[in-house]
């Protein structure tokens, strides 16, 4: 599984252990799991900051004390730091590639590298210089705040880290000899407490603004009453084709639909029984349209599908499909009563009809307005020169729309 970001698409965790630590709660949904996946890699340059700053304590500690077990500490902080700039740079590639990244090592590696900070206090507060060990518990504190601030998109791993980074202050300072130092056994549990409520109450904030953007982005995109897509929605879809399905082995369609009949059951039986037949109408559409292709509602009884398909036959016969769907059964509204209506279709193709959203439904819409005037429940193909032509205006496709008997029927249910 993998997250889509600007950057590409880092792989969620997939061993136990890992998926636990990266677990945001119960209540946060999948792609917003995802999401928060993403940030736990952050950038190059905030990983440099932190590895360049563990390495040289290491190293002036090791200098300055020239013990074994220092040399041992700055040797294992070279391998961890190493190792997760190997996995970041792979996972940046990977994830533009598509490919898989190993986000599970990603994870050990920062709690080794967190347990390697927490291990250089501890034998710095063990060494008798003072001078070495207050510059190991500044170094290891401040890594605290950027494991908080950091992490936060896996809260979970963030207080792992902070307890194996602070938690051998405790040890250190009750091993110490020093008596006033065992005011520390107090006092990192309170930061750890606090760092830890901290990181928690980052992760919801993250967690409610990508909800809401999400929620406003859908809103944005999708048509309130029916649930389908709105018009925004329908030319971002496009957009994000990029006419790719036009240029390869399928073409890709825009099929502009009009209810015939719908404005006499509107305006007979009001509003109310008017939005539960645009619902009605867009779930048979919904269930018609296959995976990868989009159905919208662009305006009153207007939809739109954008397909892919092998040839003009093959569009066709969608549009044949739609009109026998849509139009072939009457809608129940409510308890003995039923209405009839009809659907006429225009169809345009990209690129030849139209290389941009305004340019192929313009093409449609004339199309359209074509088949209304042929007698409607009728489905039509653009010319080319619908490509330069403008589409039907409202008052033409209006007259169009006059049937000589109402196609919208009311009938008893019973």
């Amino acid at each position: 599984m993998a997250i889509d970001t600007g950057a590409g698409a880092y792989s969620l965790p997939r061993w136990r252990f890992t998926r636990w630590l990266a677990d945001a709660g119960r209540d946060v949904p999948e792609d917003i799991r995802r999401t928060l996946v993403q940030s736990l890699y952050g950038t190059l340059p905030i990983f440099a900051g932190g590895v360049i700053n563990t390495i040289l304590v290491a190293l002036v500690c090791t200098i300055r004390l020239g013990q074994p077990v220092f040399a041992l500490w700055l040797g294992f902080e070279i391998c961890v730091c190493l190792a997760r700039f190997a996995v970041l740079v792979h996972a940046q590639r990977a994830a533009r590639r598509g490919g898989r990244t190993f986000t599970d090592l990603y994870m050990t590696l920062a709690l080794l590298w967190a347990a390697g900070v927490g291990f250089g206090t501890f034998i710095s507060m063990q060494s008798g210089d003072w001078v070495v060990a207050t510059l190991a518990c500044l170094s290891a504190a401040a890594m605290v705040g950027g494991i908080c601030f950091r992490n936060f998109g896996a809260p979970r791993l963030a207080c792992a880290m902070i307890f194996v980074s602070l938690g051998p202050c405790c040890a250190g300072a009750a091993l110490s000899g020093e008596p006033i130092l065992w005011l520390v056994l107090f006092q990192i549990p309170f930061y750890l407490l606090s760092m830890g409520a901290a990181s928690w109450k980052l992760n919801g904030i993250l967690v409610s603004t990508i909800k809401a953007e999400r929620d406003n982005d859908r809103r944005a995109r999708h048509d309130e009453l029916t649930g389908l897509s709105n018009r925004a929605g329908l030319a971002r879809a496009l957009e994000e084709k990029g006419l790719a399905d036009s240029l390869g082995p399928k073409r890709l369609a825009l099929l502009y639909l009009d209810l015939d009949g719908f404005k006499g059951v509107n305006d007979s039986l009001g509003h109310v029984a008017g939005d539960r037949l645009l619902c009605l109408v867009a779930e048979r559409l919904r269930d018609m349209v296959p995976n990868g292709d989009v159905a919208a509602r662009v305006g009153g009884d207007e939809f739109v599908v954008l397909a892919a398909a092998e040839d003009r036959a093959a569009v066709l016969r969608l549009g044949e499909r739609l009109i026998a769907e849509i139009g072939g059964r009457p809608y129940e509204l409510g308890k003995d009563l039923a209405v009839e209506i009809g659907v006429s279709v225009g169809i345009a193709f990209a690129p030849e009809h139209g290389r941009d959203f305004d340019g192929l439904i313009a093409a449609a819409d004339k199309a359209l307005y074509e088949a209304k005037s042929s007698g409607k429940s009728r489905c039509a193909l653009a010319d080319r020169a619908a490509a330069h032509e403008p589409a039907a205006s409202d008052a033409m496709r209006a007259a169009a729309s006059k049937p000589a008997a109402p196609i919208g029927k009311l009938r008893s249910a019973a």
